[in-house]
């Protein structure tokens, strides 16, 4: 039987932060090496309950509620929102009193680590950017299926804002998923609660039009950009990726000078959650600096 209950069992919640206030679950306090876990647009930090008893073992594990979502600080709404959510990122590494740490980002969290590592080079050590967002591949370089991918995620996400029942928020989660039966009904109940709340609520409905929103004053990260990544990483990716597949991972990878490849079978969006096992093993090869072993 697994419950977050359980797989949470012996972390710390806990509110850091200077200029913001960010919820954090944590393990691993005793290490000095530091790893931030940044979940997806419209998660929480319970995105990476499967992982912290692992991760905690080799490091200080953070995994944070973004500005706007589950517990964290809902300051006024603005359009930078990539750039605040960096911002974030940097005032959790001060507030730890560090000069840097990992980050590991799924889809928007994917997108903000690797906006910091471009931005904020000097404070980061490394990224793992879990079937990041955020990328405007080069027309024609990878498949992209609009249709069951963001498309499908954009009516699900606002669905789920706008009448957030349990069988809204269920349908959203199984977008994640490469298998319906992965969404718990505990996941369920956590994210209704959250998507219930009045303020939650409120913050979502501007962060879901922002991010299905194309323009210039969306913070998209071009190819031409990924030359200028200074940091290693590790593309993290997964079979069955919904809209963008392996071979976007392997495009990604490919374009950022220090990059590892990593493509996690029988998962979608979130592997860390389906694969757990296979996601820390590939994280922490990648952290401690081993070569990286062929994926099932």
């Amino acid at each position: 039987m697994s419950t977050l209950w359980l797989d949470l069992l012996g972390a710390q919640v806990r509110y850091r932060g200077r200029a913001f206030r960010t919820r954090t679950i944590e393990m691993g306090e005793e290490h000095e090496k530091k790893l931030i876990l940044g979940h997806g647009g419209g998660g929480h930090a319970e995105t990476y309950a499967k992982n912290l008893h692992e991760l905690g073992k080799h490091y200080h594990v953070l995994a944070i509620d973004f500005l706007w979502h589950g517990l964290s600080e809902k300051p006024e709404f603005t359009k930078s929102m990539i750039p605040l959510f960096s911002r974030q990122i940097i005032d959790l590494i001060d507030d730890l009193g560090v000069d840097k740490a990992s980050i590991e980002g799924e889809s928007l969290g994917g997108w903000v680590a690797l906006w910091t590592a471009l931005h904020h080079p000097d404070r980061v050590d490394k990224i793992v950017l879990n079937t990041a967002a955020g990328v405007e591949f080069d027309r024609g370089k990878v498949n992209i299926d609009d249709i069951g991918g963001s498309n499908l995620l954009r009516d699900r996400s606002l669905a789920a804002i706008a009448n957030p029942t349990r069988e809204t928020v269920r349908k959203r989660l199984e977008w994640l998923m490469a298998s319906p039966d992965r969404v718990t009904d505990e996941l369920v109940e956590l994210r209704y609660a959250f998507y219930t709340d009045p303020n939650t609520n409120a913050a979502l409905a501007n962060v879901f039009a922002h991010i299905f929103a194309h323009g210039p004053d969306t913070d998209r990260i071009p190819e031409s950009a990924l030359a200028n990544v200074s940091v290693p990483a590790l593309v993290l990716w997964s079979e069955k990726n919904p809209g963008k597949g392996p071979d976007a991972g392997e495009r990604l990878a490919s374009l950022i000078p220090d990059a590892s490849y990593c493509c996690i079978k029988d998962a979608a969006h979130w592997p860390h959650w389906e694969q757990p096992a296979e996601h820390d093993r590939a994280v922490l090869a990648f952290l401690s600096g081993k070569q990286l072993q062929p994926t099932r």
